[in-house]
């Protein structure tokens, strides 16, 4: 680091945060310099009882804490310290008001993310929730970053602590835009968290601020922010450019924290993830979770070719590669248990663009190691099933955004209404259910011929539902005799039901709800099928 590039050494500091990880290690860095430290608050009250010397702010602007602690810090002997440059206009200026410069300011927010998150959090109680002291330092010291260094995350503390030491109290001018960069995003997304808020309660909460406003699930305002985790060798293909970006607040807009994602796992091995890579990840990933059972996944080009759920799984991922062998070469698997060293010997079998999983135990990874360029993926958290979560899709179009709440919901086949003479049988039934959730996760238009809980044939994305019929069909290399098919929405003619019983399907699953619902249930029953419908559909464009 270059000495020019530094500001005199810091000599005041203002400390006030909610997350009080490391703060003391910090302050003690700071007072070893020779810093002033100024606080407010519970902040003062940590610094105090650790023994450290500390002046409160009211101190230091002769002006006490008012209205409950609302205002504390909003003050010209706050803020002129903060804006106040280093040239003879404003230093004479400062001289005259006896305003003091601040040099560093370490402040993080109240917690209005975590507050709101409460469902039964009252309107009011959001409300106090709302910082303005703290936005206010914030962006007047990011603003002013020339001379003052702003600090919102603890865990840039260790780094900053490291450059303080070594040079005498200085931080570089680098470091210090880089810190203003983070405290702007940091305002941003916190604003952007209080106006999507407020955007999905109705006006008529005001009326009831004592109570827990009932909130839509798509706000008027959206306002998420992402946060650039690393570059991509290109995007789809080698002439675009591409980075990974991860939500800057939680895992997914709304996606409970302790899910897995693909933005949140850990690269284990093998080159830097691809963008088709992470889509084909967040796919296969997407479909395991569906299934409580040990499960393997394999997906070509965001579609599975191959689904099995079983007892042993080294068993199971063989009959989920044997569905489709020659799609599985190059393909993607998700695998919802950790993986051992019988099945990491099975994954080495076949080339295979990478693996995800819950984790992976030591001696499947030395396994593993061989391939050098498989990557291994550990995505941590709850992989069990849960119709409840409610995250969000964004998907961008010219001059815009589509936003919906994502396809969570499912219906079991056992709940699934019976609309023809026969019904399925047990083993029937437990295959239906298995289709069903497969074919949720396939490209519109989709079919899925499954038995005994794997894939044995998939048609998807066509712009027929008959020919994804027939391609599912072809794709089969087993016998389709005595199979279950899944239809992700009705069938708009019968044809499509004729297509399956000519290939061996004995039971069917659907949504229902065309205008020609009676004729396709007339053509299961001259065929001898059993057909369920559950009034939900599942397209996936």
């Amino acid at each position: 680091m270059s000495q020019d590039s530094r500001t005199p050494g810091i000599r005041r500091a203002l400390l006030s945060v909610s997350d009080k990880r490391g703060l003391v290690d910090l302050a003690r860095v700071l007072i070893d310099l020779g810093v002033e430290i100024l606080s407010t608050g519970g902040t003062a009250k940590a610094l105090a009882d650790a023994g450290l010397p500390v002046v409160q702010v009211s101190a230091h602007t002769g002006a006490p804490e008012i209205l409950e602690g609302r205002v504390k810090t909003l003050h010209p002997r706050i803020h002129g310290g903060l804006l106040g440059r280093p040239t003879p206009a404003h230093e004479a200026e400062m001289a005259a008001h006896d305003i003091a410069p601040i040099d560093l300011v370490v402040v993080n927010l109240y917690p209005f993310e975590a507050t709101v998150a409460k469902p039964d959090v009252a309107l009011a109680d959001a409300i106090e929730n709302i910082d303005i002291g703290g936005p206010s330092m914030l962006r007047s010291a990011a603003k002013n970053h020339e001379r003052v260094a702003v600090v919102v995350d603890p865990d840039d503390y260790g780094a900053i602590a490291e450059e303080l030491r070594a040079g005498g109290g200085a931080l570089t001018a680098p470091r210090r835009l880089a810190l203003a960069r983070k405290a702007f995003a940091h305002t941003a997304a916190y604003d952007a968290a209080i106006a999507a808020y407020l955007g999905a309660i109705e006006d008529a909460a005001a009326d009831a601020r004592d109570a827990a406003p009932a909130r839509r699930e798509l706000s008027d305002v959206v306002g998420v922010q992402w946060r650039r985790l690393y570059d991509l060798r290109y995007g789809e293909n080698p002439h675009q450019r591409a980075a990974f970006y991860a939500d800057g607040r939680s895992p997914l807009p709304g996606w409970p924290a302790d899910r897995p994602t693909i933005a949140g796992a850990e690269v284990l091995g093998g080159k830097q993830l691809s963008y088709n890579n992470i889509l084909d990840l967040d796919a296969a990933l997407g479909l395991c979770l569906e299934f409580a059972a040990p499960t393997a996944v394999v997906v070509k080009h965001n579609n599975p070719c191959g689904v099995a759920s079983g007892d042993d799984l080294a068993a199971t991922y063989v009959r989920a590669r044997e569905a489709d062998p020659v799609s599985a070469f190059g393909g993607i698997v998700a695998i919802n248990r950790e993986v051992d060293d019988d099945l990491a010997r099975l994954l080495v079998e076949t080339f295979l663009e990478c693996v995800v999983a819950p984790g992976y135990s030591e001696a499947a990874r030395g396994i593993l190691a061989a391939k050098k360029n498989l990557r291994l993926v550990a995505a941590g958290g709850d992989w069990t099933p849960r119709a409840g979560d409610t995250a969000w899709t964004v998907r961008t179009v010219s001059g815009g955004v589509l936003i919906q709440t994502a396809d969570t919901g499912m219906i079991d086949a056992a709940a699934a209404k019976v609309v023809t003479r026969r019904a399925p049988t047990a083993a029937e039934l437990a295959d239906l259910d298995f289709a069903w959730r497969v074919g949720k996760h396939v490209k519109s238009n989709a079919i899925v011929f499954c038995k005994d809980r794997a894939t044995v044939g998939v048609g998807a994305g066509q712009m027929s539902r008959v020919d994804s019929a027939r391609i599912a069909g072809l794709k089969a290399r087993s016998p389709l005799a005595g199979t279950v098919a899944a239809s992700d929405a009705f069938f708009p003619f019968r044809d499509g039901v004729d297509v399956l019983a000519e290939a061996g399907a004995t039971a069917v699953i659907q949504p229902g709800g065309s205008i020609r619902d009676e004729e396709v249930i007339a053509a299961a029953d001259e065929h001898g099928l059993a057909m369920v419908v559950t009034g939900m559909r599942h397209f996936r464009h």
